[in-house]
């Protein structure tokens, strides 16, 4: 497999990373208000809160995100100098990376994970219990006893 496929498999998960931390806020708001169920399981909730707050954390610790190093690593190593290639690279690449001093994006993160604190205390998560569990095996023991 080349580096350059390596890095564009890392844009692509740097990507979706993203996609998973702005779509998991909007995927609570509007599946709480529609009625779903699995938006606040716990699993869920506490992996979108702990990648908004590693975000938050590299960005207030003048951190440069490990998958941006990885790819600009990979990159390198497949001799590219900066970005070029093809469509989809290019559009990937112009979505993830803007221009903005340091403070926007401070700013811009924080408000974020502010608003995914707010979600967590207005709908909070819950946690999967005994009574939530899919009927299968679990359920066959009970009927038997």
């Amino acid at each position: 497999m080349s580096y350059s496929l390596l890095a564009d498999t890392v844009l692509a998960l740097h990507v979706a990373v993203v996609a998973f931390v702005v779509g998991g806020l909007l995927l609570v708001v509007a599946g709480n208000l529609r009625g779903w169920h699995w938006v606040n399981a716990l699993w869920f909730r506490l992996a979108h809160l702990g990648a908004i707050l590693f975000v938050i954390a590299e960005t207030w610790l003048g951190m440069v995100c490990p998958l941006t190093t990885l790819e600009t690593w990979l990159r390198a190593q497949a001799g590219s100098v900066g970005y070029g290639g093809g469509f989809i690279e290019y559009w990937l690449q112009r979505v993830l990376y803007y221009e903005a001093p340091w403070w926007v994006f401070a700013v811009g993160y924080s408000l974020f994970g502010l608003l995914a604190v707010a979600t967590w205390l207005y709908f909070p998560p819950q946690a999967r219990t005994r009574s939530d569990a899919p009927a299968g095996r679990d359920a066959a023991e009970t009927s038997e006893k």
